[in-house]
């Protein structure tokens, strides 16, 4: 009885939608029959709402396709013209926020081309020829990549020079350092910062990396075998400002996920620094340590104890950053053992994707806003629990006057065992890279050398000249 009542049931919803198609046709890909509005409320998924985020990149990729059409004959110079107008009204719409997917709409492409033929009538309907939603949507992705990108590495250089700054401002400040968890050695507060710049300096080498695979154009792929049209795909990959292309069309399709991936790897490598960083944050505001404080507006409270300044900002930072830590793996997982071709399971790396750079982005802003009213204690090795962490160097004092290091070592670690070693309290190191020679001009310079090679203001330029 179950199975009769929701086979009738079903029965039911396919004509409904087969009423539903004659009154407006919902998809790029529906013909005389809609699909039943279940399955298309379950494939369609969040797509709208995410594609949202790729409408501007959606029309340079139309901008760009529409010029390739009309130069192998299949837009007049006039159609051409009617659509490139009306495509910079839309992009007009997106840079002001009224730009919207509609309830019966499926995705952006769709959205953009019902613009256009809303607008234009049949014009609107040419500019899909040699194309796939799946050629689209690769094109978006990779132009909303190069974007989000450059976003995430001026982020990456503010606090790059933030913490260059705050390194050279208290490099003569000594702190602990450790292993094990243990106080070791001298190191210095110039040390710790600087330790985290040069870290962003491999981090932006990555997002390097992510942006040079992603500044290939897949345009002109279509569903993955190319198309019969004499698609110009040069021309397109120099409208968009590509560096190259995808030649193997096939290729270009299977590069659907792993660019994702790979540009995950570099917003974790990212996160990956800033959570470290949040976490000694959390260990140096502690009151066993008090190395750093912070203003009291900068910390939360508890609703009973009235002492409290808990660091709820690096534990939100540590807690997000861990989650970025973890978005390579769930690409991977959507993406392992698909078979060739597109598969729309792709669709769903779009909801995990594409808050990965809002994240990233808001755990740097905040981690600036933190260190920018930063408080560091500086007389903190004055307390005599400190005192061996400067044992190392006497061990190596006394090698330098030359006794054998073996010996030395020893000496020292009895003199400590029986309460005789006197601590001088003075760091002597010069070598490149030490407490006494932090080498940032030199850490600076890689930084630099790197982000140069990004082509911003190439790009940028070329995509002006699109919606001139």
């Amino acid at each position: 009885m179950f199975r009769i009542t929701n086979a009738f049931a079903l029965g039911v919803d396919i004509q409904k939608s087969c009423v539903m198609a004659e009154k407006h046709s919902t998809t790029l890909w529906q013909k005389d029959v809609a699909p039943n509005e279940k399955v298309s409320t379950f494939t369609v998924g969040k797509d709208k709402e995410f594609d949202v985020y790729l409408a501007k990149a959606d029309v340079f990729g139309n901008l760009a396709h529409t010029r390739m059409l009309e130069s192998i004959g299949l837009l007049t110079k006039d159609e051409l013209d009617a659509v490139q107008a009306e495509l910079k009204n839309i992009y007009k719409d997106v840079l002001n926020g009224t730009f919207k997917i509609e309830d019966h709409v499926e995705d952006v492409h769709s959205q953009v081309e019902f613009l256009l033929t809303e607008k234009l009538g049949d014009v609107g309907k040419k500019i899909h020829s040699g194309r796939s939603r799946n050629d689209q949507v690769l094109l978006d992705m990779k132009l909303y990549i190069r974007d989000a990108i450059q976003g995430t590495a001026e982020s990456v250089k503010d606090l790059f020079t933030l913490l260059q700054t705050l390194s050279e401002q208290y490099k003569h400040v000594l702190m602990p350092g450790y292993t094990h968890l243990q106080i070791a050695m001298p190191s210095s507060f110039g040390l710790w910062f600087g330790c985290y710049a040069e870290s962003l300096v491999d981090d932006l080498q990555l997002l390097l990396a992510a942006y040079k695979i992603a500044n290939q154009n897949p345009l002109g792929s279509a569903a993955g075998y190319g198309s019969s049209f004499p698609l110009n795909r040069t021309m397109t990959t120099e409208l968009l400002g590509f560096e190259t292309l995808n030649y193997n069309v096939m290729y270009a399709q299977m590069g659907r996920g792993k660019v994702e991936k790979i540009t995950s790897y570099a917003l974790a490598s990212i996160a990956a620094t800033l959570s470290k960083m949040a976490m000694e944050m959390c260990l140096f505001m502690n009151q066993n340590f008090h190395f750093v404080s912070f203003p009291e507006e900068l910390t939360t409270g508890s609703s009973i104890m009235p002492h409290k300044k808990n660091p709820d900002v690096f534990e939100i930072i540590r807690a997000k950053s861990n989650k970025l830590q973890a978005l390579p793996t769930e690409i991977s997982y959507i993406t392992t053992n698909l078979p060739f071709g597109y598969n729309r399971d792709l669709q769903i790396i779009k909801e995990c994707f594409i808050p990965g750079f809002t994240e990233v982005n808001s755990c740097i802003d905040m981690m600036m806003l933190m260190l920018k009213n930063i408080k560091i204690s500086e007389h903190i090795l004055d307390d005599p629990m400190y005192d061996y962490i400067f044992s190392v160097d006497e061990v190596n004092r006394l090698t330098y006057e030359g006794m054998p290091f073996r010996d030395a070592y020893k000496k020292v670690g009895l003199d400590i065992k029986h309460g005789e070693f006197k601590a001088e309290r003075k760091a002597n190191h010069t070598h490149e890279g030490s407490i006494g020679n932090l080498c940032n001009d030199k850490i600076r310079a890689k930084f630099d050398a790197v982000f140069e090679e990004f082509p911003f203001k190439k790009v940028a330029a070329q995509l002006a000249e699109l919606v001139k």
